[in-house]
């Protein structure tokens, strides 16, 4: 029996050239390739910090081990007299700091007062809280003295409330007699290595 032409006879296939190709786009592949590195480098990473902790422990014992062998070989006789010095120094220090240094009072004076300003008595004290009066008496050359006194008193600052009592002008030489109270600035006072 005969077949009709238009019924084929075999089941070849066609070549792929017959047949026009689409493109198509699989990116299954571009991520399952992206997926796989990742996952290998997170697990190289992994590994790194494994490795890398346990470099870490080792180490870390070692400089324990280390610790306890210095520990054990301290001296506590030495330890003690360090801790003597410092509480001797802690205790110098405090004794210092609260030393009173009536030097730099003077020498300030020094440098403030008039050349023609003499004083014949002098009277520092320190109250309970902590504030300083300055009380003198003496003689100047003239007025004119005392009152560059004060105004080199008011341009200094650390000399305050300095007040001029008890003006005696005497006719013979027009020198002139007074008395002086002040507050002192504390700092003035204080003891300064």
């Amino acid at each position: 029996m005969d077949f009709p032409p238009t019924i084929p006879t075999s089941f070849v296939p066609r070549p792929a050239s017959a047949t026009p190709q689409k493109f198509r786009s699989n990116f299954t592949g571009a991520f399952g390739f992206i997926a796989y590195s990742v996952l290998g480098t997170v697990f190289v990473l992994a590994l790194v910090v494994f490795f890398y902790n346990q470099i870490l422990i080792n180490r870390q014992s070692a400089k324990d081990a280390e610790l306890t062998k210095a520990e054990q070989n301290i001296d506590l006789a030495s330890v003690d007299s360090f801790i003597r010095l410092r509480d001797r120094l802690t205790y110098g220090k405090d004794l210092l700091s609260s030393h009173v240094a009536f030097s730099g009072f003077f020498s300030s004076l020094e440098k403030i007062m008039p050349a023609t300003i003499r004083f014949s008595s002098l009277h520092l004290s320190v109250g309970d809280n902590g504030k300083v009066i300055f009380e003198g008496s003496g003689t100047a050359k003239n007025f004119n003295a005392l009152a560059a006194a004060s105004t080199a008193f008011a341009h200094d600052g650390r000399i305050k409330d300095a007040i001029f009592s008890n003006i005696v002008v005497k006719a013979k030489d027009n020198s002139v007699s007074f008395k002086l109270t002040a507050t002192i600035d504390p700092k003035m006072i204080t003891f300064s290595l």
